[in-house]
C-alpha cells in the first residue's frame, strides 16, 4: 500500500514531460497573476492605508513561497514590498539590476500606458537570496503598479 501510493505520488508530481515538477515549491505565471488580482481587488475594497501594511506583511495573505506582492507609484515611490518592508517609502526609479537595467523606470513607463503587462528583469529571490531571473507581472490602478513575480529557472 505504502508503494502505490508513493508511485501514485511520484506520477503526479513528474507528470506526462517526465520532468519533476516544481509547482510546489515555486510558484507559476498564472498564480502570479492570480495574486496581482486579489491584491488589486483587495486594494480597491479596503483602500490603501488597509491593504499596503497587508501587502508588505511577509506573512500575510500576500506572500506565498517565492511570490509577493510589490506596489509602486508612477513616480517610482514603494508603497508596499512583500518581499522587503525596508524599501516602503523608498524612491526606486533609478534601480538597476545586475545587467544595469533600470527595471523600476521600465515598469511605471509600461504601467502608465498598458493596463497590465509582463517585465523581465533580475532580482534577489528572499527564498535563497540569489539574483535570478524574473518574470513580474503588474496591472495598474489609479496611479498605481500593483506587481507580482516569479522567478524564471
Amino acid at each position: 500500500m505504502k508503494y502505490t501510493v508513493a508511485f501514485a505520488l511520484s506520477v503526479t508530481l513528474i507528470g506526462a514531460t517526465g520532468i519533476p515538477s516544481v509547482a510546489a515549491e515555486f510558484a507559476t505565471k498564472d498564480e502570479a497573476q492570480a495574486m496581482v488580482k486579489k491584491a488589486v481587488a483587495f486594494i480597491k475594497e479596503q483602500g490603501p492605508d488597509k491593504a499596503y501594511p497587508e501587502i508588505t506583511d511577509r506573512a500575510g495573505k500576500f506572500v506565498d513561497r517565492d511570490l509577493y506582492v510589490v506596489v509602486y507609484g508612477l513616480d517610482g515611490k514603494v508603497l508596499a514590498h512583500g518581499g522587503n518592508a525596508k524599501l516602503v517609502g523608498k524612491e526606486m526609479i533609478e534601480a538597476q539590476d545586475v545587467d544595469g537595467k533600470f527595471f523600476v523606470k521600465e515598469r511605471v513607463e509600461l504601467a502608465s500606458k498598458q493596463a497590465n503587462f509582463w517585465q523581465d528583469y533580475k532580482f534577489v529571490n528572499p527564498t535563497d537570496k540569489k539574483v535570478e531571473p524574473k518574470q513580474m507581472y503588474c496591472e495598474r490602478l489609479g496611479e498605481t503598479a500593483v506587481c507580482g513575480g516569479i522567478y524564471k529557472f
